[in-house]
């Protein structure tokens, strides 16, 4: 997992971090509406649960990380330590740290490798889900490989000075399952979803709007609806009631309802189906025609 273990020595004098600081707030990354704030934030070592590190080498993972400088609260960093070219491509060591006062997991992130000219010398898409949970306040040391197809040939890259960081300009509208529909959903479907919110394209930036996916009567004349909940925002929105109308093709309302969540959470620049259900007394056409119907938020 480390690669700089084969270069750094345990002598004090030689341990030193290469790379740069690369901060950013948390609500980038996990669409929490947590703000930065002043307050300095030291972060503890905390290695993944599957590591078996020897003590000589836990010995200069505590020193490299008391020798980082506090976060601001809120804050993921990336924090260089060392990189090394290997077979696979470029292996870089770095700290992912969060000053987040509560555990983080996060999913797909582009990350870039760049020099001290700011040239970016790589740029790949990580599976960060690999780190497991990131604990509150803690520095998880974590190796990253560029694969040669991502790295820039032409871009020189010094030992020292180089920074590890997040690509927030590559951020895409995607899909986010709740738990409960990773669990239950086939693969075949989660793949239909996912292709489904890239087809649809990005909403309106600070949107929020309402897709029907999927609607139809139940034997027991219960009417469910399948909506895909789509957040145009760069920050999450939580939502504690839904006052819901579904009409037909010529604007007239097919069922309408109040629903209550207490907390439905959309992440920033991700949609979200959800499934409706509103009970038989609540549908004002017994058959109605759902060869086009839309869905809308209810107005006071």
């Amino acid at each position: 997992m480390f690669s700089f273990f084969k270069s750094k020595k345990r002598d004090s004098d030689q341990l030193k971090n290469d790379g740069r600081e690369s901060a950013v707030a948390s609500s980038e990354l996990t669409g929490s509406d947590a703000a930065e704030s002043s307050e300095e934030v030291e972060t503890e070592l905390s290695l993944h649960p599957s590591s078996n590190v020897p003590k000589e080498q836990m010995y200069v993972l505590r020193f490299l990380n008391n020798e980082l400088p506090p976060l601001k609260a809120n804050q993921l960093s990336l924090s260089g330590i060392e990189w090394e070219e290997q077979p696979q491509g470029l292996a870089v060591s770095a700290f992912v740290r969060n000053s987040v006062d509560k555990g983080i997991q996060l999913g797909d992130v582009s990350l870039l490798l760049i020099n001290e000219k700011n040239e970016v010398k790589a740029r790949h898409d990580f599976h960060l889900a690999e780190l497991g949970e990131i604990p509150a306040k803690s520095s998880r040391p974590w190796t990253f490989i560029f694969p040669p197809a991502s790295i820039d040939q032409q871009v020189e890259l010094e030992k020292e000075n180089w920074t590890l960081a997040f690509d927030l300009t590559s951020k895409e509208h995607r899909l986010d399952l709740a738990e409960s529909w990773e669990e239950a959903l086939p693969e075949g479907e989660k793949e239909k979803l996912e292709q489904i919110v890239k087809d649809l394209g990005a909403p309106g930036k600070n949107e929020l709007n309402f897709t029907g996916l999927q609607a139809q009567v139940a034997e027991d004349g219960k009417f469910h609806v399948t909506v895909l909940i789509r957040n145009g925002y760069d920050k999450l929105i939580n939502i504690e009631q839904l006052p819901l109308q579904v009409l037909d093709s010529e604007r007239a309302v097919i069922a309408e309802g109040q629903f209550n969540f207490g907390s439905l959470e959309i992440k920033a620049n991700t949609t979200k189906p959800w499934s409706f259900i509103f009970p038989k007394e609540l549908l004002k056409k017994e058959t109605p025609d759902l060869s086009r119907w839309s869905v809308q938020v209810k107005s006071n």
